[in-house]
């Protein structure tokens, strides 16, 4: 099973860095697979530490992956890569061993901390397209352009029955970094 977080790192000057990231749940262990080049990557092997936050906020999950980096983070309790403030619920995890691959290495995590924050109020279907159209778009580079096209239509039509300003919002800025890609390419 693959969670979706926001998970944050830091680097051996204890700069945070905020990334979106599924993490992979394996018996006790979750395992983070950052793709190379990554900071994510980066900071795992100076630091080997991170901080999963788990967040129902669209605009966060839209945010990252459309370059707007700077998030609220506030202190975790036992280690001192910090936590997203807006989590709902958050893991702090230590890397207990790696396994080297030319794309994906794999962290293996031990979880040493778990706090829950506010609650979960419920499934929102357009909360759920903007994570999907999120993932979709950190794959343009990857991915045939009608793909992209065709699920980003089908994902509109939760957000324009279910969505909420938030929503809204985040949702644009997903179909703007779509958009100048292509753009780009022309």
């Amino acid at each position: 099973m693959i969670r979706e977080a926001i998970v944050t790192t830091i680097d051996t000057s204890g700069t945070p860095h905020i990334a979106p990231l599924g993490l992979i749940e394996e018996g006790e262990h979750w395992i983070l697979a950052p793709f190379r080049p990554s900071t994510t990557l980066d900071n795992l092997a100076m630091v080997p530490l991170a901080v999963a936050s788990f967040t129902d906020d669209p605009l966060i999950f839209a945010g990252l992956v459309t370059g707007r980096k700077d998030w609220p983070l506030v202190p975790a309790t036992l280690v001192q890569v910090p936590r997203l403030e807006a989590a709902l619920a958050h893991a702090e995890l230590s890397v207990a061993r790696v396994e080297d691959h030319a794309e994906r290495p794999r962290f293996q995590c031990r979880v040493l901390h778990r706090a829950q924050h506010a609650p979960f109020e419920g499934f929102n279907r357009a909360r759920n397209a903007v994570l999907e159209g999120a993932i979709l778009v950190t794959r343009l580079h990857i991915l045939p352009r009608d793909k992209i096209e065709r699920e980003m239509d089908y994902l509109s039509v939760a957000i324009e029955k279910t969505a909420g300003p938030r929503e809204r919002e985040a949702w644009s800025w997903l179909v703007q970094k779509r958009d100048a890609f292509y753009m780009a390419r022309c």
